[in-house]
């Protein structure tokens, strides 16, 4: 008998079993689009990657071996996005030499990452209609051009707990409502906020997503400054992921169509994945 491995099916029915993980943030993504607000506005897909951590300030911990998606709302436990800034400048590092190496012939995906180095102002303004909502208003540092109006409404969070890795990670869905009347408002009249956390993004796109290192620098109320460090990565085109979210498991529509929501979130997921598991020593 030859001891050589023989081909095998890929289970005894010939297909291969539903990745659950996958489907199941598809899932809840998908019913966060068909049940949001009927109100004008994108719906922003985000994956950030940070810690979990328990109600005394340490990492969560779990008597799970694996990366393990937690029921919204199931444990006591706070996400937090910072990082440090060796954290960031090794991210800075490894994003870098990817988008050296894509441009290069040969590159194990056939698509290059682009970039672009961003530098912005927020400012934060009161909603006529809620006295606890806020506009923000984003503007180039330096030229001043408004690039964002508009009211954030979360929609849902997803948390995923990564045991054996550095960082967890965490899924979001809001809804951004434009609000064009507050794009012509000053700085100066800003009043919730006595101080404009200024962005200083290293933005990546590759595909359909935008991965995006951010350092945040405000002041506190001592008049201390804070720098904090974020790396997130989203769904870049919103009219996209909203018509292939229609045509989910729509009948009258091709295989591909009817697909192409699932492949999307896939290769989004995939891609947090990776920037999980490339996290190095030192977080938080």
């Amino acid at each position: 008998m030859s001891s050589s491995l023989p081909p095998l099916s890929l289970s005894i029915l010939g297909v291969e079993p539903l990745d659950e993980f996958i489907k199941e943030i598809a899932d809840f993504i998908h019913h966060m689009i068909v049940t949001r607000p009927d109100l004008p506005g994108n719906v922003e897909v985000e994956a950030k990657i940070g810690l979990l951590r328990d109600r005394g300030g340490g990492r969560m911990f779990l008597p799970v071996l694996v990366e393990t998606i937690l029921a919204p709302d199931s444990i006591d436990c706070r996400f937090e996005s910072n990082m440090t800034a060796a954290q960031h400048k090794h991210f800075n590092t490894l994003l870098n030499k990817l988008k050296i190496s894509s441009s290069q012939p040969g590159y194990a995906s056939s698509s290059p990452l682009d970039y672009h180095h961003l530098h912005l102002v927020d400012a934060f303004y009161p909603s006529e209609s809620n006295d606890r909502e806020k506009i923000r208003v984003t503007r180039d540092e330096k030229t001043g051009t408004v690039t964002e109006s508009m009211k954030k409404i979360r929609l849902g969070d997803l948390n995923v707990y990564s045991p054996k890795r550095m960082a967890d990670w965490r899924v979001s869905v809001n809804l951004e409502v434009p609000v064009a009347q507050f794009a012509r408002y000053s700085t100066s009249s800003c009043w919730i906020f006595d101080t404009y956390p200024e962005k200083d993004r290293m933005s990546y796109s590759h595909e359909e997503f935008n991965i995006d290192l951010t350092q945040v620098t405000s002041t506190n109320p001592s008049g201390t400054p804070e720098i904090l460090h974020e790396l997130e990565i989203e769904i870049a085109r919103p009219a996209l992921l909203l018509s292939t979210a229609a045509k989910r498991g729509d009948m009258n529509a091709s295989e591909h169509e009817r697909d192409a929501f699932d492949e999307l979130i896939r290769a989004f997921v995939n891609n947090a994945r990776i920037l999980v598991r490339n996290a190095s020593d030192g977080w938080h």
